[in-house]
């Protein structure tokens, strides 16, 4: 490494620690985004961008983009984070972001705030050395990820739909690797169905049953069978659907009380196999057949969504090559992410981000160097997609 080169690395580990810092230091718990966007959009102003804020009930969106030519690229994350849990079995303050060994410790360090920084310090590093180039930058952000992620990307997504403007390649910060940085690239996530099922009984007595319908014993049989159901056979990309009880209510609270009614909540983590539509009719196949009374509120759906193997997939892959010298593996694990909503206006969206063991946790961390790293493959994959022209 020459010693141009090492003044520029330099530069950009000293820029995104600064901003990782700054971030992590403003109390962001969703749905608040506490300034974080507005000191992102502060430094994407000098640069070109136009910043748009879309504020709904209590949520604050960010979309800035540069230039109005395609190719358009849009990196994308979220200011919020998870609330700290208790703040004294933290080894300090998490938000007084704090280094130790080579790691940056505070509250979305990992998730997603140094992605974040690293976004903006790679559009500052690229615009400075491709200040003509082709194409546009776009940096969407939102406040509504941890959250219900009701008034978050999505609105976002529609708002751009409506005035039909399209992304062509979309690169979403989340924190994607398991063990070293850019040994995953997440290229798209299962789909999420949840529902509350109530099986209606008859309250009686529980020494005369036979003036009672008891719905526990009614509901076993269906939770069995749903429970071991071959959904789907999954592809090439996606593990076979999945269906999961995850709470189970019914009773007065007295012993001699044969309940009424019983509520069974369930989620559906779903390849692109099946559908929303296939997964509700199999499953009310199976109460009808069992003959139950029953009711279903569906509670959540998120739709799943894929990015095979193409431009932005080998871009991605081949920048981690190049920088790292690992060879990422593709990965749709995990749960859902704003790439789902991002996916409606966009056919290639990948994820990709920092080591994420300590998200959501206790003294959660990030690697000090990473950060650097992480941002040398973003400018990277900027470069390439928008000064290389290589066509899809």
């Amino acid at each position: 490494m020459d010693a141009r080169t090492e003044a520029v690395a330099a530069s950009l580990a000293e820029s995104t620690l600064a901003l990782t810092r700054a971030l992590v230091a403003r109390r962001s718990v969703t749905p608040d985004d506490a300034g974080c966007q507005d000191l992102i959009a502060r430094r994407l102003a000098p640069l070109g961008f136009h910043c748009e804020t879309l504020s709904i009930h209590g949520v604050t969106n960010l979309w800035a983009r540069r230039g109005t030519a395609r190719p358009l690229v849009c990196l994308a994350g979220h200011t919020d984070v998870v609330p700290t849990g208790p703040a004294d079995q933290w080894q300090s303050d998490p938000f007084a972001p704090r280094e130790q060994q080579g790691w940056l410790y505070g509250r979305g360090a990992a998730d997603m705030k140094g992605s974040l920084a690293a976004f903006v310090v790679a559009i500052e590093h690229f615009v400075s050395v491709h200040p003509d180039a082709p194409g546009s930058i776009a940096l969407l952000l939102t406040s509504d990820e941890e959250g219900p992620s009701v008034d978050g990307t999505v609105r976002v997504v529609e708002r751009l739909a409506a005035r039909n403007e399209a992304i062509d390649y979309c690169i979403v910060g989340e924190p994607s690797s398991v063990e070293h940085l850019g040994d995953t690239i997440k290229n798209g996530r299962r789909g999420t169905l949840s529902g509350t099922l109530t099986v209606k009984g008859v309250q009686g007595h529980i020494a005369y049953p036979h003036l009672a319908r008891n719905p526990i014993h009614l509901a076993a049989g269906a939770i069995a069978e749903l429970s071991a159901m071959r959904w789907d056979e999954g592809n090439d990309y996606f593990p076979p659907t999945t269906w999961q009880c995850s709470n189970i209510h019914a009773g007065t609270g007295a012993l001699n009380v044969i309940p009424g009614a019983l509520d069974v909540m369930f989620n559906f983590r779903y390849a692109t196999a099946s559908t929303r539509e296939s997964l509700v009719e199999r499953l009310e196949r199976v109460l009808h057949n069992r003959g139950l009374e029953f009711g279903i509120t569906w509670t959540g759906h998120g739709k799943p969504y894929l990015t095979p193997r193409g431009h932005l997939v080998q871009v991605a892959s081949d920048v981690i090559r190049e920088i790292t010298g690992r060879a990422p593996k593709l990965s749709t694990s995990g749960g859902t992410s704003d790439g789902r909503f991002i996916a409606d206006i966009c056919q290639e969206v990948v994820e990709l981000g920092p080591v994420g063991a300590s998200i959501h946790k206790i003294d959660e961390r990030m690697r000090v160097d990473d950060l650097v790293t992480l941002t040398q493959i973003y400018a990277t994959m900027l470069a390439r997609l928008l000064v290389a022209g290589a066509a899809p």
